[in-house]
């Protein structure tokens, strides 16, 4: 049977490992949590104790472990239009903008969104349907969602597009008839293609640079609270990077990032303009 809880030294050898990996530093008060987290792989890779599993995510043969340990520690639950306000600007005053610069001739008719760390989905796919609810206006345009996370294995939770109840509360009933297919069979809703197909996905690492052309708007959300101020400024260094001129920063309000947003012009307490 697998040791209870990491020992003092074992877990600072992976707050350690899990910093260097995804630049989230694990507090001191997670112990109990960390050591349950990490178990649950113990037993699923039939390891004998907390070294050994150590031993192996560390060595070469480890890499293909090293996606399921970052999201059994790292993951969080998140659900369709998580901070309802920030959906709601981007569905008004946002598109708003960006259309009326548009008719101007001051930008094309296209859109680039990133949503960062995005875990299971949900976050790029309430934009997508707030895209699609705005569909006479963006006619002819060129749009684009990037849902990026670390975690190969929660993204393809989210390209299989399939969730359940607790993750649509606050999706509407006029939005499940229009953008969502429910399944009698499995009681899951299924998001349509029309609204799939905004959205592609691809693994990425915040502390490096996401090699793509530049975005109209960036999500980032309930991440960079897990993160020290070093990683914090590195983060934010590569996401204004791959920010367009003019373009949108939207975080969430617990991110501690506030004052590394100098650069930026300040539009609402969440919201920030490049």
């Amino acid at each position: 049977m697998p040791p209870q809880e990491l020992t003092s030294h074992e877990f600072k050898k992976f707050q350690e490992f899990i910093y260097t990996a995804s630049g989230i530093r694990i507090p001191d008060t997670k112990r109990t949590l960390l050591s349950n987290r990490i178990r649950r792989r113990l037993k699923a890779g039939d390891f004998d104790d907390f070294a050994s599993y150590y031993q192996h995510l560390t060595s070469g043969t480890g890499r293909d472990e090293l996606e399921g340990f970052l999201d059994a520690v790292t993951t969080n639950e998140t659900f369709f239009f998580r901070t309802e306000k920030h959906f709601e600007w981007f569905r008004t005053d946002f598109i708003t903008d960006v259309a009326q610069r548009a008719r101007r001739g001051e930008r094309p008719r296209t859109l680039r969104i990133w949503s960062a760390a995005c875990s299971t989905g949900e976050e790029p796919y309430s934009l997508a349907i707030c895209l699609a609810e705005n569909q006479l206006r963006l006619r002819g345009w060129t749009l684009e969602i990037v849902g990026t996370d670390i975690s190969e294995q929660v993204l393809q939770t989210a390209r299989e597009a399939s969730y359940g109840e607790r993750s649509l509360e606050k999706v509407s009933d006029t939005q499940r008839r229009r953008y969502l297919r429910h399944s009698k069979e499995d009681q899951r809703w299924q998001v349509r293609p029309a609204v799939r197909e905004l959205v592609h996905f691809q693994s990425h690492n915040l502390m490096k640079p996401l090699n793509l052309p530049p975005f109209d708007c960036v999500f980032i959300r309930n991440v960079l609270i897990y993160f020290d101020r070093e990683s914090k400024r590195k983060v934010v260094e590569n996401i204004v990077k791959s920010m367009a001129d003019g373009a949108y920063l939207v975080v969430g309000p617990s991110e501690g990032i506030f004052d590394m947003l100098g650069m930026l012009q300040k539009r609402s307490p969440s919201v920030y303009q490049k």
